[in-house]
Order: structure tokens, then sequence, then C-alpha cells
């Protein structure tokens, strides 16, 4: 005898529901045991360093021939960080300056920890030696000179940073030694990093003080009380220290960089925010059918247990189903070379995952608490009739027309993709006044030959077939200098200056003509905008195959909940159009320089490269779960309730469509708090997402949907044969 399938009272979301309701306290306690663990670790650094001290930053590479290339340097140069400090406003000539500069080396020598100190009063001839004048500036009254202290290599944090603080107090009694006048500052690799740590601190923060207010007003407006609005933000609080958490355990097993945080955590309470709201939602109405009509004050504890089971078993499945989608999408990150994309992957799927546990596990125990108090005012089912039944009749009135106008509308948008630039940057990243920020940008204008050069070719060569090889260097366009050096007694590089900063046209260039004209003996061509063209051309390579996992996994489970292969098809194809809209309007605004002083960046006349997967990859789940909530309810009302298609697109559309926008909206008011942040990168995937919310939730589910369902008919619904019977028998069905 065959089993029968199970109904909405007896199934698991069902009985988690009606366990929430009936053990509330239970389920708060654990869930509050877990906020408040991974904030003291995570936050507090109670178990020794907190989630920011573990963090990093850097260029996202991958392997290839650039990062071959600097690993064979390495092995002979090994990596090592420097303090730098660039002292203004003194003579160089002066015997006065001469002794303290001499002062100050010794002194630095001295410190544990130190490889080495330059400055210019080390060679021979002093500033006028010509090995001096990379730490030179000269200038008259605005001369000045650069100290460059660096440390061992392999010392640990605890030593470098005392070993740092050292020479920081050097540093600083070097211009306190010379007369008024004389200023110094202080900037190197760890600074910088710390600078942006803490900035990344700063914008969570403030993400945070944004959105949780904003959230919690919309959806007091929603719900039309303070206590359904409230629950969702608690389930968003605890989803945020769950994340932290989840991402301090992430940091033991892989490297995090800084942007993880504020992006992983924001896209977890986004989510958590939307999860609440449709469960709270959904259980409203489930109480008020338990009620029928009788006072709140009436409902007995069996009659809460069953509205809250059922508001799981409906609402709850279409959140776990968003949480799968979501995490599809994420997934396709882990495809991709770049240790940090696949880091923000797997840390993304995680904080998917808990922010859906909470909504399923977390919302209904809070719901079933204040279960009298969600009925204090009004009812969440939709009237028949309304604005979005309204629009969707206006559509279905002039399908073609709405389509062409929105096609062009969202092809107009998305051309400045087709001049879109990559890069990435370093201090860059950080506002303009911020210390590291001026002084990377006053050191590559004072004292550019201190920067790296625009690229370096490493071979297996000896010296003097490395020097004859530069000779033929020098004679390429943009290139303004060459120096050869040897690594060892195997290898040889070459390095190359342009006349541009290091990812500018003429390193571009120049690197793309040194690889397409090799030397005769074997070579690696390595160096930043190197580096950069290898993890371009890996993103180029790796994306038809993260395209192609996102694209079948979100086919199947829209296939599974619809029984149709052209509504994943059509969701697809518009999903493409509105996140290439997005991320045309992103190139044009970071790009392109336009809304500098409204969003408060400098343009670096590119987008950083990390931004287009992941813009790509995160709107690509958010546009999918939106289409989740429309699709189902259409699909419901088409296949079950015995409307047409037209009607069912218009009642679905009307049933769902608050959702929808109330969700869009506290989601673009979470990314808000991306934008309002310092980090260049952070602010790039705020306005992108935002944008591409926008737009799914406006012109593609409420114009573009109903027009093309409308047109297409009962085609919609059409699904070979064989996949019918195959849904028949295990399809979703809410």
């Amino acid at each position: 005898m065959s089993k029968k399938p199970p109904t909405l009272h007896t199934t698991r979301l069902a009985k988690l529901g009606r366990a929430s309701a009936r053990h509330p306290w239970r389920f708060l306690v654990v869930w509050g045991l877990i906020s408040v663990t991974s904030f003291a670790i995570a936050v507090l650094g109670v178990a020794g360093g907190s989630l920011f001290s573990r963090l990093a930053s850097g260029e996202p590479g991958v392997s290839g021939e650039a990062h071959d290339g600097r690993a064979i340097i390495e092995k002979v140069e090994p990596a090592s960080t420097s303090l730098m400090h660039q002292l203004s406003g003194v003579d160089l000539g002066s015997a006065q300056v001469a002794s303290v500069a001499a002062k100050a080396v010794a002194e630095i020598r001295a410190i544990d920890g130190v490889s080495s100190v330059v400055n210019p009063f080390v060679f021979p001839a002093g500033p006028s030696d010509p090995q001096a004048a990379p730490f030179v500036r000269a200038g008259g009254d605005h001369a000045g000179m650069l100290t460059m202290t660096t440390f061992s290599p392999g010392l640990s944090k605890a030593e470098t940073a005392r070993a740092e603080a050292a020479v920081r107090a050097v540093y600083d009694r070097m211009a306190a030694d010379l007369p008024s006048g004389a200023s110094g500052a202080v900037g190197g690799g760890n600074l910088l990093l710390g600078e942006i740590l803490h900035q990344i601190e700063v914008d969570l923060r403030a993400g945070e003080g944004i959105a949780l207010p904003l959230s919690f007003i919309v959806m007091v407006l929603v719900f039309g009380g303070f206590i359904a609005a409230g629950m969702p933000i608690i389930g968003a609080v605890a989803s945020i220290f769950a994340a932290l958490g989840a991402l301090f355990g992430f940091s033991y097993v892989m490297d995090l960089d800084a942007s993880v945080v504020n992006v992983v955590t924001l896209l977890g309470l986004a989510l958590c925010i939307d999860y609440g709201l449709l469960i709270v939602s959904r259980a409203r109405e489930e109480l008020r059918v338990q009620a029928a009509g009788r006072p709140a004050a009436e409902l007995t504890p069996e009659e809460i247990r069953i509205a809250i089971g059922q508001a799981v078993a409906t609402a709850g499945r279409t959140v776990f189903f968003s949480g799968l989608t979501v995490a599809i999408a994420l997934s396709g990150l882990l495809i991709f070379d770049a240790h940090v994309i696949r880091a923000i992957g797997a840390a993304g799927v995680s904080v998917v995952l808990i922010a859906m546990i909470v909504g399923l596990t977390l919302v209904p125990p809070l719901c079933a608490l204040g279960a009298r108090r969600l009925l204090a005012k009004g009812t969440e089912t939709a009237p028949e009739d309304g604005v979005f039944s309204s629009l969707a009749r206006g559509v279905h009135r002039a399908p073609w027309a709405v389509i062409v106008g929105c096609l062009a509308l969202l092809v107009a948008l998305a051309i400045p993709t087709l001049s879109m630039r990559l890069t990435s940057s370093g201090h860059e990243l950080m506002p303009i006044g911020t210390s590291q920020r001026d002084f990377f940008d006053r050191l590559a204008v004072d004292y550019p030959l201190m920067s790296a050069p625009a690229a370096t070719v490493v071979g297996r060569t000896s010296v003097a077939d490395a020097t004859a090889y530069a000779q033929q260097v020098r004679a390429l366009p943009g290139v303004s200098a060459v120096s050869v050096r040897p690594l060892g007694t195997e290898y040889a590089a070459v390095s190359v200056r342009t006349t541009g900063p290091p990812l500018g046209d003429s390193a571009r260039d120049v690197v793309t003509q040194l690889r397409e004209h090799r030397p005769l003996y074997q070579s690696w061509v390595t160096g930043q905008a190197a580096g950069l063209a290898d993890f371009t051309a890996s993103l180029a390579a790796r994306a038809p195959y993260a395209a192609a996992l996102i694209a079948i996994g979100t086919f199947l489970l829209l296939f599974l909940m619809t029984g149709s292969v052209v509504i994943p098809t059509k969701a697809l194809l518009l999903n493409v159009l509105s996140l290439g809209a997005s991320l045309g309007v992103t190139t044009w605004i970071f790009q392109e320089g336009h809304l500098q002083g409204l969003l408060g960046f400098s343009s670096t006349g590119a987008l950083e490269s990390m931004i287009p997967p992941l813009a790509l990859t995160f709107g690509f789940g958010l546009s999918m779960d939106y289409e989740l909530f429309l699709i189902s309810r259409i699909a419901e009302l088409y296949h079950h309730n015995g409307h047409d298609n037209d009607r069912a697109v218009e009642l679905g559309l009307q049933r769902s469509g608050r959702i929808i926008t109330s969700a869009a909206l506290l989601v673009v008011i979470v990314f808000a708090g991306f934008i309002a942040g310092k980090m260049l990168v952070i602010k790039q995937m705020g306005v992108a997402l935002t944008v591409a919310v926008l737009l799914d939730a406006t012109v593609v589910r409420m114009l573009l949907v109903p027009a093309t369902m409308s047109i297409l008919g009962r085609w919609n619904w059409w699904a070979p044969a064989p996949l019918r019977r195959w849904h028949a028998l295990h399809g979703i069905e809410e």
C-alpha cells in the first residue's frame, strides 16, 4: 500500500512550528545563548582576539603566471613589512638635519626585529648621492626626505607590533628635534590594514545603526504595531551575532578579507528581516483564522499552536526554499579561483542558512508569545482587488508596450557595462582625508621611485641575458625606466616602470606587450597589473561554470515549484537583464565618476575587481527570492484554485505585491548601510545591490512578469509530458 503524502498539519515544518509554540522559552533561551556567546567571542574577543583582529586585506590574487613569478621572488627575497616616515619642510643641506637623521638611523638599527633602515644620509654622498634619489623630495622650503625601516621576515604579530611601536617613537622624535616647520607622517602596510579594519568595524556599526531603526519604522507601518514589528528585528539581531560567530569560526580555516564581514553580515540581516516579515504576516493570518471573529484574548494555547504550526508549514516552506535559492546563487562563488571570492561564497552560504534557521526557529516562538498582541490591529490578508491587481490588469491591456518599454530601459541602463574596467585598489579603498590614504597619496607624488614597478619579468637566466633583454624592454611604449637585479644564482629580475600609475593604461599595455614578446629564456611577468590581468582572465574562464551551476540549481527549484519549464527560463532571462542594468548603473556612477559628492567617494576610474562576481551572485539570489514569492502564489492560484492565467497573475500580484515591495524596501534600507560606509568596495557593492533590488521589485516583478505571463498564457505552465509526470510525484507545493 502506498504511503499517504503528508498534509500541512503533519509536515516536519508544521511539527516544528507547533513545538516552538508549545515551548517558546526553550527556543528563545537557546538562541539567547547562541547570540551572547557569538557576540562575546567574535566582537569582544573573550577567546583571545576578536574577528576583526583576524581579518586581512590585499589584492584578490589567483593562481597563474603573476602568482608564480611573485613566489619565485619571495623565495629569494622573503616578504617583510616596512614602516616609512615622510619628513617635510626641512633643509637637507643643514647639519642639524643630517645629525638628526643619522641619530635616528642608529637608534632604529638597535631595535630588535629591524632588518634595515634607509634614508638619504646613509649613502656616501648624502642626499646628493644618486642612490639616495628615491628617498629625496626636492623643492626648496618644501623639501623632504623619506626614512624606510624594514623588519625581519618571520616575526610574529606581537614582535612586529613591538618593533613598529619603537620605530614610530624614533620617527616622532625626528620631527620634534628639528626647527618649527618640520612635520612628519608615518605610514606602512600594517598601519593601512589597521585603518581599513577599523573603518570596516565603524562602517558595520553605522550600517546596522541605519538599517535596524529604519527597518523597525517600516515594519511598524506594515504591521500597524510595535510588537509585530519588533519580532523580525529581534531575529535580525540574533542573525547578525550568530553570523559574526560563524565568520569567526571560518577565520580559523580560511583567510577572510576585511570586506567579508560587511557584505555577509548585512546580507544575512536583510534576509532575516525578509523572512521574519513573511513568518509574522502568515502567523497573524492563521491566528485570525483560529480566532474566527472572537476577541484575541479568547484564543486558547492549542489554537495558538495550530496557527503557528500552519504559519511555519506554509510561509516557513517559502523561507526554507528561499534560503536554498540564495544559497545556490552564492555557491556559484565557490567555482572561482580567487581565494577571497571563495571565502565570501562559503561564509555567505553559512550566513544565509543562519538567517533561514532564525526565521524558522526564533521568529515563530516570538509569534507564539505575542500571539494575542498580533491581533490588536487589522489583518494581513490582501483583498481580492487593489493597487497591485489593478496594476496587473493595466499591464494585461498593453503587454507588448510594457515589455518594449521595460526592455529598452534595462538595456539602456546596462550599456555602461560594455566599457567596464576593473581594478584592485589598495589605499584608494579608504576615503580621502584618512591618514594612511593621504600618506600613500603623497608618497606616490613626492617619492615616485618608491612605488612598486608596474611589472617585473622574472627569468630563469643570467643577469647578462636579462640585461640584454632589458634593452628591448626600454623601447616599449609607455616604459619610463628599467632595472635588472639577480635573484639568487638561478634567476634574474627585470623591473619595469611606466609613465602612469601601477594599474593605469600604460601599465596594463606594458604587461600585455611583455607577455606577447617573451625573452628567449623561461620567464614570468608579475606585478600588480599582471595580477589583475590574471584575475580578470580567471573570472572570465570560471564565470560560465558558475553561471551554469546557479542557472541549473534555480531552474530545478522553480520547476519543482511550478511544474513549468517556461517560467524558470523566463525568470533566468529577466534576471540577467536586471542584473546587467544594475551593473551598468554602478559602472556609470563609480567608473565614470558621477554622483561623487552625493555618495561621498573619489572615483578611481574603474570598478573593484570583486564587484561583478559578488554583485551578480548576490543580486541573482535576491532576485530569485522575489520570483519565488510571486510565482509560488500565482502557481497555487492557477493549479489549485481554478483561476485562468491572467486572473491568477492579478490575484497573485495582489496577494504577494505588498510582501515583495515591503521586503524590497527593507533590503534597500539595509544596503543603504553599505552606501553610507566609507570603504569604496563596500559602497560599490551597496549601490549595485540596491539598484538590482529596486529594478527587480518594480520593473521586473510588477511590470515584466505580468506582461510576459499575459502574452504566454497557458504556455507559461508548459513542460514535456515526462517532466509533468515527474513533477506530479515530486513537485513542491505550498
